[in-house]
């Protein structure tokens, strides 16, 4: 095995850690939401932060690296256009997934104070919720686009 190919393995398998662990997180925190429990909640949503400071964050660190590392092991050029677009792509992404960690974080503390005090959850977590949703379809779909690009490379 070429240093290239390790490399493009890591790669491709940290755009798998980003994907699989947002599609998890994804299906979790609805899952948690749709029973209204805020003790499911608070518990789903403190092992959601988690992940994603584990699993989400790594991955996304290390993607340029190792996009940078191919991309000088295989001469590509910084002005292909799947490429740019790509980048774009991948700062949209970002520009998403930021405040949905903070979202998550909030969400968690709103739902662990409404079960400290024995009281539904306030309007607070519901606009929360909505928007972390919302945020989630750009910032996701961006990285369903961008591993498109990665591999079909079409300009």
């Amino acid at each position: 095995m070429t240093l290239y190919f390790l490399i493009k393995y890591l790669h491709v398998l940290g755009a798998i850690v980003i994907l699989g662990t947002g599609t998890g997180i994804a299906f979790f925190m609805l899952a948690a939401h749709r029973t209204r429990d805020a003790a499911f909640i608070a518990r789903t949503a403190a092992t959601v932060v988690i992940a994603d400071m584990i699993f989400t964050l790594s991955a996304v660190l290390l993607q340029p690296v190792s996009g940078g590392l191919l991309m000088m092991l295989s001469a590509t050029s910084l002005t292909e256009r799947w490429l740019l677009v790509s980048l774009a792509l991948y700062a949209l992404a970002g520009a998403f997934w930021v405040p949905v960690i903070f979202m998550q974080m909030e969400m968690r503390d709103l739902a662990q104070a409404a079960v400290d005090k024995g009281l539904p959850l306030p309007p607070r977590y519901d606009a929360l919720f909505r928007r972390w949703f919302l945020f989630g379809i750009p910032g996701f779909g961006s990285v369903m686009v961008i591993l498109w690009l990665m591999i079909a490379k079409p300009f």
